[in-house]
């Protein structure tokens, strides 16, 4: 189960992360011509953003990344060389904490990602929004709200894919082409 959760999260902090680069690149990039530089976001906007990515979880899924690619090690290795064990496990948790630093400074960058795409008065109203009784009962709502809508949206997918799949090959036999 661990296992599951830090894969989803990993996966999470990694399309938040990507996707939160996508979003700075195409909000700087005019229409015509070269990028403009990212507007440098205020200290007060990226403690809101700080804020609201500690409320919105993206905080809890980028610290699961290191354990959880500590932990890969861990067991990738030892499957091979069970003998060095408890010395791998040493080292692991010896250098453990230089790779914490690199996810507090992914978030770092993700606030201000964040912030910077907002003005300061706006990342504020969602910060107090997050704050606010709807707010919280929001991100309380959410997970169970993306669970059941994931337990909806699989067979949703799988019927779809295999509709058009099925509909491509009918068409294209029409054309002589099976596959």
């Amino acid at each position: 189960m661990f296992v599951v959760r830090t894969a989803k999260a990993l996966l999470i902090a990694a399309t938040f992360v990507a996707n939160a680069s996508a979003w700075a690149a195409d909000a700087t990039t005019p229409a015509t011509g070269p990028a403009a530089p990212a507007p440098v976001p205020s200290a007060a906007a990226v403690a809101a953003a700080d804020k609201v990515l500690g409320d919105i979880g993206i905080r809890q899924r980028i610290a699961l990344v290191v354990p959880g690619m500590l932990t890969e090690l861990e067991r990738n290795v030892t499957n091979t060389r069970p003998e060095i064990k408890d010395s791998l496990r040493e080292t692991l948790r010896a250098i453990q904490p230089e790779f914490d630093k690199s996810a507090q400074q992914m978030f770092n960058q993700a606030a201000t990602i964040l912030a910077s795409q907002m003005s300061e008065k706006e990342i504020e109203d969602v910060a107090a929004f997050f704050d606010s009784p709807s707010g919280k009962k929001y991100l309380t709502a959410e997970p169970i709200f993306l669970q059941k809508f994931s337990e909806v949206a699989e067979p949703w997918r799988q019927q779809l894919s295999t509709g058009i799949l099925a509909r491509a090959r009918e068409e294209m036999k029409k054309k002589g082409v099976e596959f």
